[in-house]
């Protein structure tokens, strides 16, 4: 371990104290401060912020697209890849200051595998079973990292489920590429009865209490997962917000959890589902929206002036979403979004 320094977030005025071996934002995590951030590989820009105090801060690898240099040169720096030499003092430029204060510490724990079933041909539905510690606490739409053995890699999935329900479980909806390191593992050696280690929770992409507000949710691919558990939150509260969630696919086959989402319907009155094929085949014999589902969502909603919206899925439906959003009256702060990011290969929180 190196020195400790002190770390100050305005204009919060919360302070923590973060170890030169650490990231910023992974001292905070273990302090209960919950930052906003997203991929924590330095690429989604989530977590950027700006030094009013101090200097001398060293960032591991990142994405000049997510800190160009001369946004570093001027002050700005990445909280998820950032550690500190010298006492620091730094402006958020992305908060929920309610949120912040509600943050739960990071724990390491080690998991059982249950399951891991197809759910579509490159969808796997993966439950397991927390052995220690034997429970969880944890915001719907947040994350865990899983360490790959024999690696010293992780790889972050989104939780599909609810916290405290089940028994201790957790559900993960993981696409699989062939080529992806965790995907392969996870496609080829893991088996019921294995164990595996995670870290966690991770990500800001939870439900904010604005009763008001009518709900947006965008997703693609396994995207699902943490909107899922955001959908399964508001049946298990009641919230009966006006929602409607776009979700895009290739064809009918990559479609998933169909009869729970036409369930939460009856169960959420206010609730509509609307999946959309963007290469719908002859054989889909389908008969509902078709293109891309940010073209879809473009037709279907001409105002969302003073929505929430939630977006999570492939960059590139993100980056559409993200554009698309505000030209729809969605205020920009209002826009929470989980980006599947990669480190080296197609795999991604």
């Amino acid at each position: 371990m190196g020195e400790k320094h002190l770390v100050r977030f305005e204009p919060v005025g919360i302070e923590i104290e973060a170890d030169e071996d650490q990231t910023v934002l992974r001292a905070a995590a273990e302090q209960g401060v919950l930052l906003m951030h997203g991929c924590k590989e330095g690429q989604c820009a989530s977590c950027k912020s700006f030094l009013l105090e101090g200097d001398d801060v060293e960032l591991d690898r990142y994405s000049t697209f997510a800190l160009p240099d001369y946004e570093k040169e001027e002050g700005f720096t990445l909280l998820c890849r950032a550690h500190a030499y010298e006492d620091l003092t730094i402006e958020l430029l992305n908060y929920d200051e309610e949120m912040i204060r509600s943050g739960l510490p990071i724990v390491q724990a080690v998991v059982e595998v249950v399951s891991a079933e197809h759910v579509t041909h490159d969808l796997r539905h993966l439950i397991v079973a927390l052995v220690e510690p034997g429970e969880l606490k944890f915001f719907p739409g947040q994350y865990l990292d899983f360490a790959i053995p024999g690696t010293g890699e992780t790889r972050s999935f989104s939780m599909a489920n609810v916290p405290g329900r089940a028994g201790g479980r957790l559900e993960f909806v993981i696409k699989i590429y062939p080529d992806g390191l965790f995907s392969r593992f996870l496609d080829t050696q893991v088996h019921p009865g294995d164990r595996l280690e995670v870290s966690g929770p991770f990500g800001a992409f939870t439900l904010r209490d604005s009763p008001g507000a009518d709900l947006v949710f965008v997703g693609g691919g396994a995207g699902m997962a943490p909107i899922l558990s955001l959908l399964r939150s508001m049946a298990d509260r009641g919230i009966d917000r006006k929602a409607t969630f776009y979700y895009g696919a290739r064809a009918r086959r990559d479609l998933c959890f169909e009869q729970e989402l036409r369930a939460l319907e009856q169960t959420l009155p206010s609730f509509r589902y609307v999946p959309a094929l963007s290469e719908p085949g002859e054989q889909d014999e389908w008969d509902g929206a078709t293109g891309l589902i940010t073209d879809v969502l473009r037709h279907n909603e001409s105002d969302l002036t003073g929505a929430d919206a939630y977006v999570c899925g492939p960059p590139p439906m993100v980056e559409a979403a993200l554009d698309l959003l505000p030209k729809l009256g969605v205020a920009e702060k209002r826009v929470f979004y989980d980006k599947f990011t990669t480190t080296g290969e197609p795999d991604g929180p």
